[in-house]
């Protein structure tokens, strides 16, 4: 994929196998981590780190060396970036999940359908996410063998 995508303009990002839901089966020992992809594309393909875009991105940017342009890898196993993280979804029933890996979001639709101004429901959101305390990838371990998850595809991830 490095290889088709060199040269062409199209930026390629590359992520972790993730334990999202509970239907994948993801198991830690079958995560290809990002320090991996980078030293099996940089082998062949030469490359050299760049600088974050915007505070709180999620890929590490990488460019190749002959000009041909970048890649991403989005290591939220590995190099976890639960501090910095400025992601939110909102579900198709207008939960507000403030996690990839949330088991329970926040209603705003009964907020919307209620006639809440914009003001309310700004405000409603920036306390919900000065709130938050989301720290999954952080701790992944024992500790969140069993927590429930949310499947991706709930929450548009």
């Amino acid at each position: 994929m490095a290889r088709h995508f060199r040269g062409s303009g199209d930026i390629l990002r590359f992520i972790e196998y993730m334990d999202v839901g509970s239907t994948n089966g993801w198991r830690l020992d079958d995560v290809v981590s990002a320090r991996e992809i980078i030293a099996m594309i940089d082998a062949e393909l030469p490359l050299e780190p760049l600088e974050p875009n915007y505070r709180g991105e999620v890929a590490r940017r990488w460019r190749y060396k002959d000009g041909g342009g970048e890649i991403g890898v989005i290591a939220s196993v590995t190099q976890p970036f639960c501090g910095d993280c400025t992601r939110a979804r909102l579900s198709a029933e207008g939960k507000l999940y403030t996690c990839l890996f949330a088991n329970q979001g926040h209603d705003l639709r009964g907020l919307l359908r209620g006639g809440a101004s914009d003001a309310d429901i700004s405000a409603s959101i920036a306390s919900i996410w000065g709130k938050r305390v989301d720290r999954y990838s952080e701790i992944r371990s024992s500790e969140t063998i069993e927590l429930p998850r949310v499947e991706m595809s709930y929450i548009g991830g």
